[in-house]
């Protein structure tokens, strides 16, 4: 009975320590065994941070966000990352203001670019805040990396591998825009629809938004969201630019899944008069 007692300890802090979220109760715990990473805009940084926190605003995630979504060219992340004094093997966090679609941008854009320990805080700044913990005005002390940029191409969905997954059934697609946008009646390119064979997952699906608590979803919960999905299925997610896709994209990392992210989404598969989609609304 000792020996299963024991064996069951174990287990249980080896799931938590490969875990993709942390507790804020944990984080303030174990602050310095982290790097934690502030995806907020610089202004509010400044203005309050979890106590040694680092910068890193998800627009810089983007190499052109206004254009598309694509993710961040090596070179710019590659002087980003070094000048935050960070490499692959560090053990982050990151968080945003709550919403989670900025820090799992920030968690897929660090995924692709070869980092391994990463998590993600389970409630926003501005819960941390009403908790009580550590906050701070103070900038850190840096000393720069040599990381050198590799891209995880696992990881990063093109035009080009999605049109492949529409034929493959191994593949499944998820659409992570609203409803709306899935049926073809709103959007943000000149056509208007889905890509063929997309399935319609909304990305607030991964979220519990409680007035104004927001948390992740528990991996239990998400397990039910994402039930339909068979394990060993290959899934491609999209949205409008990359961004709230990216929010599935954690909770199916989370549970086990191959995923990848398709950066430039919608902006690029709806402009492309050459790529087959599907409008419901036409019907």
């Amino acid at each position: 009975m000792k020996l299963f007692l024991l064996f069951l300890l174990l287990n249980i802090s080896i799931l938590n320590a490969t875990s993709l979220r942390i507790e804020a109760i944990d984080l303030f715990k174990t602050l310095d065994k982290y790097k934690v990473l502030d995806t907020r805009s610089k202004d509010l940084y400044l203005n309050g941070h979890i106590q040694g926190s680092l910068n890193f605003p998800v627009d810089e995630t983007y190499d052109n966000k206004m254009l598309n979504g694509k993710i961040v060219q090596p070179l710019k992340i590659q002087n980003k990352l070094r000048n935050l004094g960070l490499d692959v093997n560090d053990h982050i966090v990151i968080h945003d203001d709550g919403t989670f679609f900025d820090a799992s941008r920030l968690f897929w854009t660090l995924e692709v670019y070869g980092f391994k320990n990463i998590k993600l805080l389970s409630t926003g700044y501005k819960q941390w805040k009403r908790y009580g913990f550590q906050t701070s005005t103070l900038l850190p002390s840096i000393t720069k990396s040599n990381y050198i940029a590799s891209v995880n191409n696992k990881r990063l969905a093109t035009k080009f591998s999605t049109q492949i997954a529409i034929k493959n059934p191994n593949y499944v697609i998820l659409d992570a825009r609203g409803i709306n946008a899935y049926n073809g009646k709103v959007s943000m390119a000149k056509r208007f629809g889905h890509i063929p064979k997309a399935l319609y997952f909304p990305a607030h699906n991964n979220i519990n938004d409680k007035g104004s608590l927001t948390k992740l979803k528990t991996e239990k919960s998400l397990k039910e969201v994402y039930s339909k999905i068979k394990k060993g299925t290959k899934v491609i997610v999209y949205c409008a630019i990359g961004r709230i896709a990216t929010s599935n994209y954690f909770a199916l990392r989370e549970l086990g899944f191959d995923v990848a992210n398709y950066d430039s989404s919608w902006r690029e598969w709806g402009n492309d008069f050459n790529l087959p989609i599907t409008n419901p609304s036409e019907k």
